[in-house]
């Protein structure tokens, strides 16, 4: 069987610059802040006070009371995420083979909330404290496990966790599943929910986040001399896929297609970047080649850009060791700048807002530069959005662990 050609022809955003894809992009367009003082639980004793959060999140508009107290955040943002997805697609589900419908969502952490308060709950209360959904609130496959039985998917079904690369893992794989014939359909992306007590301590023992507490909207700044760490964010994103052929018999809107990927290993440290870029490059040229095109034809990335010191050189250099002078003939940004830092479903908005910059011809701003760092010399498409014509652009996305995935998206050509 010969490999078929993979498109996006639904999408869904749950984000802290907007509560659906449309939301999402003219809030990324217009340079939104969705970062702000967190709201989740006290802050007194953190040293960082804010966060990128859902703007006026209430599950009771989603879901009955019952049903919210059995799902954690995690599992709640993907099934809003996958319900707007697939309305977007304008799927008719009577009509689709379900055995053939695949669900590949991930998140990087899981049901932290839950974990948390059930620990609570144990110290307290001693084993009958805890709850009987504690496992399966908690483990990482439940989202994915959550949507498939609420719309009778019967395909491939489960979830690659790679911490902040997993959104992009899962949209690799699900164009796999699809090009190689396994699937008709996938849904793909991430979800996470990491905005509590025990996240903020964690990363804050790592001195990973920034501490910009006197203005929390500026904090993340990637590229910026300034920056001085990322800012957690929340959040979930997600894309329909479906092979051309499909589309097509279905008279489909296609945002555009996915053509290659490339994925690799840093395999240097657990947290920090490899200052040589070893692995970044290797996933930046696979990507190339599965695509089946030249570093020149790429006129956009979405990079992984996160604001912190050292990661923003690494991957700059990386970028430019691959792509030569034609690295200063692109537009790069960083959505993180806006978003702040959504773990397991960054790599699924950043890939969103790559396809639509395709889409719409358009790059989103890279906010809150403002101090020139010379290592890092590239066009960030800086404080305002930029018209770009965009044939080929790329997303990285990067976890701890030392894992590196870059996704290639194309303007749809019949």
């Amino acid at each position: 069987m010969s490999e078929r050609r993979v498109v996006i022809t639904g999408i869904g955003a749950l984000t802290p610059v907007g509560k659906n894809a449309p939301e999402f992009w003219n809030g990324l367009i217009s340079g939104k802040s969705g970062v702000r003082p967190i709201e989740h639980f006290d802050t007194t004793d953190f040293p960082t006070k804010f966060a990128g959060q859902i703007e006026n999140y209430n599950e009771q508009d989603y879901f009955d009371r019952k049903e919210a107290r059995r799902l954690d955040k995690v599992s709640q943002y993907a099934l809003i995420t996958a319900d707007e997805t697939i309305k977007d697609s304008k799927i008719d589900l009577e009509k689709v083979d379900r055995d053939r419908v695949g669900v590949l969502v991930g998140t990087g952490i899981g049901g932290m909330k839950t974990f948390y308060d059930q620990s609570i709950s144990f110290h307290q209360h001693g084993p009958k404290g805890v709850s009987p959904f504690f496992i399966p609130m908690l483990i990482p496959d439940i989202p994915a496990g959550q949507i498939s039985i609420k719309y009778g998917f019967r395909g491939v079904n489960f979830c690659a966790v790679s911490a902040c690369a997993t959104g992009s893992h899962n949209i690799g794989l699900a164009f796999d599943s699809i090009r190689y014939g396994n699937s008709d359909m996938v849904i793909c992306g991430g979800s996470e929910s990491p905005v509590w007590q025990i996240g903020i301590a964690g990363f804050s023992s790592l001195k990973a986040l920034s501490t910009r507490n006197e203005s929390p909207e500026t904090a993340s700044r990637p590229f910026d001399k300034t920056r001085d760490g990322f800012v957690l964010g929340e959040g979930a994103a997600m894309m329909f896929l479906e092979s051309l052929d499909s589309a097509l018999d279905r008279g489909a809107r296609i945002y555009g297609e996915i053509v290659g990927y490339g994925f690799s290993a840093d395999a240097y440290h657990i947290t920090a970047p490899d200052p040589d870029g070893n692995g970044v490059i290797l996933a930046l040229t696979n990507a190339l080649k599965m695509a089946g095109i030249k570093p020149k034809d790429v006129a956009h990335i979405n990079m992984h850009g996160t604001s912190t010191p050292l990661g923003d050189i690494a991957e700059t250099n990386s970028i430019k060791k691959v792509f030569g002078d034609h690295a200063y003939e692109m537009n790069f940004n960083s959505t993180k700048s806006m978003t702040g830092h959504m773990l397991g479903a960054a790599g699924a908005g950043e890939s969103v807002a790559t396809l639509l910059s395709i889409y719409h011809n358009m790059v989103p701003p890279t906010i809150n530069y403002s101090t020139p760092d010379p290592e890092c010399d590239l066009n960030y498409t800086t404080n305002e959005a930029e018209v770009r014509d965009i044939r080929y652009a790329m997303n990285n996305a990067f976890g701890f662990g030392g894992h590196n995935t870059t996704l290639v998206f194309k303007k749809f050509e019949e």
